[in-house]
C-alpha cells in the first residue's frame, strides 16, 4: 500500500540582487549563491537524512528550523560557516596552469570556481542556445520559491503526457499514477522524466502560465539575460539559455538542499502502490559515483545536443561544470571528465 507522507512546510528562500547591471559575472554567482547578504534570510536546508526521512517515512518531518540566520557559504575544506562573507582581498593564483586547457568538443563550456565566481574555462559562454532538460533545474527552483505542501498527492493526467514544441518522449510513467509532490520533483531531476516536470507546473498556483512566468523572472532576478523559457520540460527548444547564465542557475540552485539531495539520487524505487518504478540518475558520472557531485542535471533533445551542468567539490575546490551541444553522451561524459581532472590539477590559492 503506497505509503501516506506529511511533512511541514518546505521554506526556501534566495538573496535578492541589487544593481544587476552593475555586477561583474563573480559577482552575481557570489551574490546569487547568496554569500553577501546584507540583512539576515530565512533559510531552511534540508539534510541528506532528512530528505530520506520524507521520501521513506510516515512519520512528519521536519527541517532543522526555518530560523533567522545571516548566508552560510560552503568553504574551501568543505564546512559550512554562517556569518561568512568572502574575503574583499583578491584571491591571487598561479596561473601558468590555466596555459594548458583541455580540448572540449561541446558546442559551449564553462567551468567557474563556485566560491569565487572566477571563470577557470570558458567556450562560448554568452551564445543562447536550446538547453532541452537542464531547464527541469529552474522547475526544481521555482517548485521549491512557491513553498508548496510537497507532501500533497498529485496524479498524472493526460495533458502532462502531451509534450511540448512539438516533440514528446518516453516515459516510464503511466496516466493515473500517483506520487506527492516531492516525489515528482525527485522524479524530474533525478531520471528526467517530462510528465513529472509538467504535473509540477500543472499543479502550480495559477498553473502553467503563472510557472513558466516565475520561472522567466526568477532568471531575471538572478542575471540570468540570455535565458527565456516557454515550458518546464526543456521538451520545446525555444527554452534558451548560455552556459554563462547556467553557471549563475546551477549556483543559486546549491542553496536549495532538496535540489542538491534530489538531483544527485542515483537510484530510488518509486513505490506507485500497485507497482514499483525502479529508476536511475540519467547522469552517469552520479551513478557511478567516482567524482563528489553536489548538483547534477542533464538534458537532449535535437536541437540542444547532449548537455550537462554539475556542482561538484574537485581537491577541495567547489566548482561549477556547464556543457551545452555535445554530440553523444560519451561525448559529454568525455567532456565533463576532462574538465573535471584538469581542475583537480589547477593550482591551489596561494
Amino acid at each position: 500500500m503506497k505509503k501516506s507522507k506529511n511533512f511541514l512546510k518546505h521554506v526556501l528562500s534566495v538573496s535578492v540582487l541589487l544593481s544587476l547591471s552593475s555586477m561583474s559575472f563573480a559577482d552575481l554567482v557570489i551574490n546569487s549563491a547568496g554569500s553577501k547578504a546584507s540583512a539576515p534570510q530565512t533559510v531552511s536546508n534540508w539534510s541528506s537524512a532528512e530528505v530520506n526521512q520524507l521520501l521513506n517515512d510516515d512519520s512528519v518531518v521536519s527541517p532543522k528550523g526555518s530560523t533567522t540566520i545571516t548566508t552560510t557559504v560552503r568553504q574551501s575544506n568543505g564546512v559550512s560557516v554562517s556569518n561568512a562573507i568572502p574575503s574583499t582581498t583578491p584571491q591571487i593564483y598561479d596561473t601558468n596552469s590555466y596555459n594548458s586547457q583541455p580540448s572540449v568538443s561541446a558546442r559551449a563550456a564553462l567551468v567557474m570556481d563556485a566560491q569565487t565566481g572566477e571563470v577557470l574555462y570558458s567556450k562560448n559562454t554568452n551564445s543562447a542556445l536550446p538547453i532541452a532538460s537542464i531547464t527541469k533545474l529552474m522547475t526544481g527552483v521555482v517548485t521549491a520559491d512557491a513553498r508548496l505542501n510537497m507532501s500533497e498527492e498529485i496524479r498524472l493526467e493526460a495533458i502532462d503526457f502531451a509534450g511540448a514544441g512539438g516533440k514528446n518522449s518516453s516515459s516510464t510513467l503511466k496516466v493515473g499514477d500517483t506520487m506527492n509532490r516531492a516525489e515528482m520533483l525527485l522524479l524530474a531531476l533525478m531520471k528526467s522524466e517530462n510528465p513529472a516536470a509538467a504535473a509540477l507546473a500543472r499543479t502550480y498556483p495559477g498553473g502553467r502560465p503563472a510557472f513558466v512566468a516565475a520561472m522567466n523572472s526568477k532568471a531575471r532576478q538572478l542575471g540570468m539575460n540570455s535565458t527565456h523559457y516557454t515550458e518546464s520540460t526543456g521538451l520545446d527548444p525555444r527554452n534558451i539559455s548560455s552556459a554563462r547564465d547556467l553557471g549563475i542557475l546551477v549556483s543559486a540552485s546549491y542553496d536549495y538542499g532538496m535540489i542538491r539531495q534530489f538531483s544527485t539520487t542515483a537510484h530510488y524505487d518509486f513505490n506507485l502502490g500497485y507497482r514499483v518504478l525502479k529508476s536511475n540518475n540519467t547522469n552517469a558520472m552520479v551513478r557511478n559515483g567516482g567524482w563528489n557531485i553536489n548538483i547534477s542535471k542533464t538534458g537532449y533533445i535535437n536541437e540542444a545536443g547532449r548537455c550537462v551542468v554539475m556542482h561538484t567539490t574537485v581537491n577541495s575546490r567547489p566548482a561549477v561544470v556547464v556543457l551545452l551541444g555535445a554530440s553523444t553522451s560519451q561525448s559529454r561524459t568525455n567532456d565533463a571528465t576532462n574538465l573535471l581532472n584538469w581542475v583537480s590539477n589547477l593550482p591551489k590559492r596561494i
